[in-house]
């Protein structure tokens, strides 16, 4: 208990010292506003009984071709895990970070895996977040007519849970007329649209780049709940330890004990819990 305490304490002062900050989510960030992080078979068909008795993993699941053989299953997993999203509140630990980015005197910036357009619902400006995977509100076709993203708007997804099958009408494109689909990466997927990502990307690096140019940067980054299964959201943290002057400040239950170890600080809490922790040793807050 007292290595914790000590670990949370240079979370906190790495908090205070920040001039930028980075914010890196994955799906243990979502985990505290009561949505799934799929970890494991177990507890994806906790979360889709439905699918249990189909003996279907996550990752078979999670992949366009549903939407070819059999869209109205493709689309029961998608217009679920929408309706889910869209009702679900972001938790505290959104408006604990939104604080700590405010006080960052050369800006912030959001790089996440999570679909679920949570940073943008809890307040942050949509400039500031890069969304790797897509974003479950934005829809492209099926067919790729054309290379365009729009948003979902008033989408209607009325799932049989039963059964898991999404009833018609399907969402369509408002150009061929054919077969839409979620604008979110999943596995195996060769038509993803990703414009909209790299254009996210665009100004996440323009930013990252531009606060690296002031001589009295201190780059703070808070990695939260990202797995080692995908890991693209540890292999971003990671990379912005090649700036000199940054800690990484890693939240994941999964970590077994706090400790210190180079420029990484390991917290071994759930997301709102450690933010919370944190939040209260952190000096000069406006």
């Amino acid at each position: 208990m007292a290595v914790l305490e000590t670990v949370l304490k240079a979370a906190a002062e790495a908090v205070s010292r920040a001039s930028f900050l980075v914010i890196a989510a994955g799906a243990g960030m979502s985990a505290d506003s009561g949505l799934p992080t799929f970890r494991g078979n177990e507890g994806f068909w906790t979360n889709y009984p439905s699918i249990r008795r189909l003996g279907l993993s996550f990752v078979e699941c999670a992949s366009p071709s549903h939407f070819r053989k059999d869209p109205h299953f493709g689309w029961a997993f998608y217009g679920h895990r929408y309706n889910l999203y869209k009702g679900a509140t972001p938790h505290q630990g959104y408006q604990i970070l939104r604080k700590w980015a405010a006080l960052a005197k050369y800006g912030h910036c959001v790089f996440t895996s999570n679909v679920d357009g949570h940073f943008q619902k809890a307040g942050f400006d949509p400039s500031n977040v890069m969304e790797c995977h897509g974003s479950i509100h934005y829809l492209q076709c099926l067919n790729e007519c054309r290379a365009d993203i729009w948003p979902v708007g008033e989408l209607g997804i009325n799932v049989d849970e039963r059964m898991f099958r999404a009833r018609d009408p399907l969402p369509v494109c408002p150009h061929c007329k054919g077969l839409a689909r979620p604008n979110i990466l999943m596995f195996g997927d060769h038509g993803w649209v990703s414009s909209r990502t790299d254009q996210q990307e665009g100004r996440l690096s323009e930013a990252v780049q531009a606060a690296e140019t002031h001589s009295d940067c201190f780059k703070t980054v808070i990695e939260i709940g990202a797995g080692k299964a995908v890991p693209t959201v540890q292999w971003f943290s990671g990379s912005q330890l090649q700036y000199e002057h940054s800690k990484l400040i890693r939240i994941n239950l999964d970590d077994t004990e706090a400790y210190e170890q180079g420029k990484t600080l390991y917290v071994p809490l759930k997301a709102v819990e450690a933010l919370k922790r944190i939040d209260e040793l952190v000096v000069n807050q406006a």
